[in-house]
């Protein structure tokens, strides 16, 4: 079966994470990305891990691409550009809000151009509202948005959440957009402007935080691992390390304390129901640890995975990348990077359709490493053409 984007060509100016991750999931299901770089490269070409003096990041969120060089600070550069947007379905930049305009492609240009053209962007606040202008990373994302104060814990300053994920739900919001728009056009012909903002895009998934303040009327602490609204419902201790328990509704519990051989507790109006246990978790977190200590990770793992319980290990990267789960739901992907220079493995899609290869079709693109081929194949440049251009600084 064929990948289902197969046909669309999309060009992607984006860097660093955010804009690369929502194109990396266009490319993985058939999209043709035509990834458009400056001269100097992507930021994140020096971002770690380096192997072999080069980005395992960008090899990483690059994979399934074609690469290409253009300088748009050329006038030559910007014509193979808007040649290329004549017959293009997305474009797709996170560049500050306001800059693509300055370069003389605001979105109105696109239209222009291309009546049909899907053009979408992220930034971190978007293009409407006082903080428009402001640029922003994934930590400033989660610094703005609220996430860093409800994060950590009670007697500690807020932290970060480890992986970037403003730049990844972001990135994943404007995929999703891409696909509504590209249903829409189906309908219309018409093509749209996309606009996802990484403020707006943590706001909206921070759930039960929000409505706590906007509909209880509280501002929301730290709670660690825990969770404010079902009990217990956070990481215990055991013998040998650390597990996560989701003992999410009163049967549950019940189960629970005939495991722990603690029956007393099932009818205790502190813990009876979710709410009871919510307001006495000290005392409830007590009683767990009393009883997991005594047990191994594993052999809680098993017990309580038997009862139907919600359980898991705390993972290291090393034990989930390595894991069976892992191999079985084949998301770790292997291919040779020229870059790198030898084969890697890189996180693979979670996104598993019946009938589709699941694998990289093509490693991430060296810098440049398809700009002729894609001046003569998609713009139909002879090489007279493609020499006048690179002599003129418009190409790489």
């Amino acid at each position: 079966m064929n990948r289902p984007l197969e046909g669309i060509r999309v060009l992607d100016l984006t860097q660093a994470y955010s804009g690369p991750f929502c194109t990396m999931q266009l490319a993985d299901m058939g999209a043709e990305v035509i990834k458009i770089e400056a001269p100097i490269g992507d930021q994140t070409r020096g971002w770690g891990p380096i192997k072999n003096n080069y980005s395992g990041y960008y090899a990483y969120v690059n994979r399934n691409k074609k690469g290409m060089v253009l300088n748009l600070k050329t006038e030559e550069g910007k014509q193979i550009l808007r040649e290329l947007i004549a017959k293009a379905d997305i474009i797709c930049e996170n560049f500050k809000v306001g800059t693509f305009a300055k370069l003389g492609f605001p979105y109105e240009e696109l239209k222009r151009i291309n009546p049909r053209i899907i053009y979408g962007s992220i930034s971190g606040f978007g293009i409407t509202g006082p903080f428009s202008s402001r640029p922003a990373y994934d930590i400033i994302a989660q610094a703005m948005s609220g996430m860093i104060d409800v994060t950590g814990f009670p007697d500690q300053p807020g932290v970060k959440i480890g992986p970037s994920i403003g730049d990844n739900y972001s990135g994943a919001y404007l995929c999703l957009g891409i696909l509504m728009a590209l249903y829409q056009r189906e309908k219309t012909g018409e093509g749209c402007r996309l606009d996802v903002a990484m403020v707006d895009t943590l706001f909206s998934v921070m759930e039960n935080f929000v409505v706590a303040y906007t509909i209880g009327g509280e501002i929301p602490k730290r709670n660690g691992n825990v969770d404010p609204a079902i009990a217990p419902f956070a990481t215990f201790h055991a013998k040998d390390g650390d597990f996560a328990m989701g003992c999410g509704t009163d049967k549950m519990w019940g189960i629970l304390c005939g495991i722990m051989n603690t029956p007393q507790y099932i009818e205790d109006p502190r813990f009876k129901y979710n709410d009871d246990r919510c307001k006495n978790f000290k005392a409830l977190e007590e009683i767990v640890n009393n009883w997991s200590t005594q047990h191994t990770v594993a052999e809680i793992d098993g017990i309580l995975e038997k009862a139907g319980i919600p359980v898991g290990p705390i993972n290291n990267i090393k034990q989930i990348a390595e894991s069976e789960q892992i191999a079985a739901r084949n998301m770790l992907w292997k291919v040779y990077d020229p870059g790198i220079k030898e084969e890697v493995r890189l996180p693979g899609c979670p996104i598993k359709i019946q009938g589709v290869e699941d694998n990289i079709q093509k490693a991430a693109p060296l810098l440049g490493e398809d700009t002729d081929a894609i001046m003569k194949d998609v713009l139909g440049y002879s090489d007279d053409q493609i020499k006048k251009m690179h002599d003129a600084n418009a190409c790489g």
